[in-house]
């Protein structure tokens, strides 16, 4: 397969990755009928979610993964106190400091690579490496916290980047329809918004294929 990186947010693809046999392969998943056609070789796109501290990203990227996700997380400490607000969400220990990662089929001819930005402030400068090659983004948002997504929405609007708003709903929180959440955030008409837990692997892949419609139907023939 070959490297480059196209501007429809073709990705590279690990040598092996498509041969049954190959040393790419993984060794604990099933073999897919198209990994022994190369011409039925899946259109590989990367997606991004954002997000605020806290919000679920890694959740979400775990959840929907069907590899071991790469998470990049370390131990909080009480260096993060002054910066890190903790109470919304008291049993968290630890935080992404780089990016999570994971892979998803959704058919025979997509496959998603998921990449999870970190949510502080401190580690927004990564986002202009991560958003490279993306068709789309997924901005996660916690109804008590709706203000810590604003930097993620300015972010895809300044670049231009295809978005989809995903409400994680979290137990004992109360639950607001999805054009609640529009006006709340002034959210264009035109842009999909989805009430989903991102601990449930269903609502996952329901956001993430609103985000690829939605990604299709922007972009310029």
């Amino acid at each position: 397969m070959g490297s480059a990186v196209s501007e429809t947010g073709l990705l590279p693809q690990p040598a092996g990755l498509f041969s049954p046999n190959g040393a790419g392969a993984a060794q604990d998943e099933p073999v897919q009928p198209w990994q022994y056609d190369r011409s039925r070789a899946p259109v590989a796109v990367k997606v991004l979610v954002a997000g605020g501290f806290g919000v679920g990203k890694t959740t979400f990227v775990g959840s929907v993964s069907e590899i071991a996700p790469l998470r990049t997380e370390a131990v909080m400490t009480q260096a993060s106190v002054p910066t890190d607000d903790l109470s919304s969400t008291p049993d968290k220990h630890t935080t992404t400091v780089a990016m999570d990662f994971g892979r998803v089929t959704l058919d025979d001819d997509l496959v998603l690579y998921v990449y999870g930005t970190p949510g502080q402030e401190r580690f927004w400068f990564m986002w202009d490496d991560l958003v490279r090659g993306a068709i789309g983004g997924i901005v996660l948002a916690d109804t008590r916290r709706l203000r810590d997504c604003f930097p993620a929405l300015d972010y895809f609007e300044s670049c231009g980047l295809p978005y989809a708003v995903a409400v994680n709903h979290f137990e004992g929180t109360r639950s607001y329809e999805p054009e609640d959440v529009r006006e709340a955030l002034t959210i264009p008409a035109g842009v999909p918004v989805v009430i989903m837990d991102a601990r449930r692997r269903v609502t996952v892949v329901e956001a993430l294929l609103t985000l690829v419609g939605h990604a299709l139907d922007s972009t310029p023939e």
